[in-house]
């Protein structure tokens, strides 16, 4: 599984979302934040180090996660390209508009200078 399938499970994101606010998580800090099953948790936190989002530390029995910030960085440079994609389509889609206004404008102009000679 890729990160960007990782990411597209709620419980997942919401994971992530704790540990971003809060820096570093034990186990058992998340499993309290959800109505769900330790071990559905676990699956879920095995997904996420599998996909190299979060890495997980031992130390004596308790299992802290965080961040892996390389991977974050990834995904939102990732985001940040997709925005200049749609910005650039969002520009050109104004350029349209604009011209298409433009001769709507240019067109009704016309339409209203030879109504307008008509009544004089």
């Amino acid at each position: 599984m890729d990160m960007f399938s990782a990411l597209a499970e709620p419980t997942r994101r919401n994971i992530i979302e704790a540990l971003a606010n809060n820096g570093q998580l034990s186990a058992s800090d998340i499993y309290g934040r959800f109505k769900v099953s330790h071990p559905a948790i676990s699956q879920h936190l095995k997904v996420l180090r599998e996909t190299n989002l979060v890495r997980m530390e031992k130390h004596a029995q308790q299992r802290l996660y965080k961040l892996n910030t390389e991977s974050m960085l990834e995904v939102e440079r990732w985001a940040k390209q997709m925005v200049q994609i749609w910005d650039r389509r969002f520009d050109a889609l104004d350029d349209v508009l604009e011209e298409e206004k433009a001769r709507l404008l240019k067109t009704q102009n016309k339409k209203g200078n030879k109504h307008g000679s008509k009544t004089e």
